[in-house]
């Protein structure tokens, strides 16, 4: 993208949207996305990528479905947790919290497969931070 420096707090003030990622930078074919959470996701899932979470302000939990199980973790301020290819999954935060994300460019944020859509999730690979 470009070689300038990027203030994250600065970058989250530009938009209020919820669940409504913005890239924030390139590294080679990833999108370094910053969001807002709050409510809940959807559950969906990533076929061929895993999705990294950093929490930067506030608290998320992730629901994970595997092996026919089901359990959530908590990720408070300045935690880090990935959600390995091919496990479904529903991030979800009760106040709003803001998160970085890493994954590859074109990766829709609602993934290959996914419940319906609500109106309050916006199904993008992305939107392009605006300063």
């Amino acid at each position: 993208m470009s070689d300038e420096v990027i203030g994250l707090r600065d970058a989250l003030a530009t938009f209020d949207e919820v669940w409504s990622p913005r890239i924030a930078t390139r590294v080679n074919d990833y999108d370094v996305r910053i969001a807002k959470f709050e409510g809940e996701h959807v559950w969906h899932v990533h076929e061929d990528t895993d999705e990294f979470f950093l929490v930067i302000d506030g608290e998320i939990t992730i629901g994970l479905r595997e092996d026919g199980a089901e359990r959530s973790v908590n990720l408070p301020q300045g935690s880090v947790f990935v959600v390995p290819k091919g496990v479904e999954h529903k991030p979800s935060a009760v106040k709003r919290a803001s998160v970085l994300l890493f994954e590859p460019s074109g990766t829709l944020s609602v993934g290959d497969r996914h419940e319906d859509v609500p109106d309050h999730v916006d199904a993008t690979v992305g939107h392009q931070l605006t300063r």
